[in-house]
């Protein structure tokens, strides 16, 4: 890998991150369309520590007193009671299907998962699913004539049986094109929590898989030698700079706005996708030119 593919790789990292439309799939397709090696789901995760790093940060405050109060409640059976001990635990609970899911179909997660039919699959999929659970939201919130509006779940309401399901909805996005917060708010939607508060919980959940992850295969690129290690730590930074922007940008974005630009986007790109690789302009799996 080239300090150029690095640079462009780490930017498109940063950028679509915390965006619902699939950092991976993006950082697969980018290296597609460029005709260059397919990153690698080792690259991706470890990458991604850069943006978890971005989340640490833009999150500190929060995050300190979650590990601060869960911290005093594996000893205090009262502090068990405290709002940021049960974000702890809820965090903690969340995290398990990905996990489990993650060790069981590494496999497929660095070979099958990666096909870009399946890709665009998902990101048209996934569109949808967003889209509705957006437009369901808004109605709820807006109500109308012979409806009164409902009011939305803030994060003091989640319960651990939310939690779970926002975990099962976060591990989707291990196949690319499904998109970590993109399942995620769209699980969070459909159980009533307001944007703002399904978004927050997904940025908190996806800090101890991702990192688990990355450091995974951080370890597991030091033993076998395959990672570009200068161009990689360089995209690791790349991404971190430009995923806090997004964040910051993100947050202030969906506190007024839908998510309607970004079900219409990704239904375009599969469609694109699906175009590019029935023609034979791009081919389906990693490591492949078109014809």
């Amino acid at each position: 890998m080239s300090w150029f593919e690095s640079l462009i790789l780490g930017l498109v990292q940063g950028l679509t991150e915390f965006l619902p439309v699939s950092s991976s799939a993006h950082l697969r397709l980018t290296a597609a369309f460029s005709g260059w090696e397919d990153p690698g789901a080792a690259f991706t995760a470890i990458t991604q520590i850069g943006t978890e790093t971005a989340v640490l940060i833009y999150f500190r405050k929060d995050i300190g007193r979650i590990l601060s109060a869960w911290t005093r409640s594996l000893t205090d059976k009262e502090m068990r009671r405290d709002q940021d001990a049960r974000m702890g635990w809820l965090v903690v609970v969340g995290s398990i299907p990905i996990g489990a899911l993650g060790v069981t179909l590494k496999d497929q997660i660095e070979g099958p998962f990666r096909d870009l039919r399946l890709t665009a699959a998902m990101l048209i999929g996934m569109g949808i699913v967003l889209g509705v659970a957006d437009r369901l939201a808004a109605r709820a919130e807006s109500g109308g004539r012979h409806r009164v509006a409902a009011p939305r779940k803030e994060l003091a309401d989640l319960t651990f049986r939310d939690g779970l399901i926002y975990g099962v909805c976060q591990a989707l996005a291990l196949i690319p094109g499904v998109s970590r917060s993109g399942a995620t708010i769209s699980g969070g939607l459909f159980m009533g929590y307001r944007r703002e508060a399904a978004a927050r919980y997904s940025f908190l959940l996806a800090i101890p898989a991702v990192l688990a992850s990355g450091l995974f295969e951080l370890k597991d690129a030091a033993d076998g030698g395959h990672v570009s290690w200068g161009p990689t730590l360089f995209a690791t930074v790349i991404a971190f700079i430009t995923g806090y922007a997004v964040i910051a940008w993100f947050m202030k974005f969906i506190s007024t706005k839908s998510f309607m630009p970004f079900v219409w986007y990704r239904i375009a790109l599969g469609i694109v996708i699906v175009a590019l690789v029935a023609t034979g302009v791009l081919s389906p799996h990693a490591g492949e030119s078109g014809g």
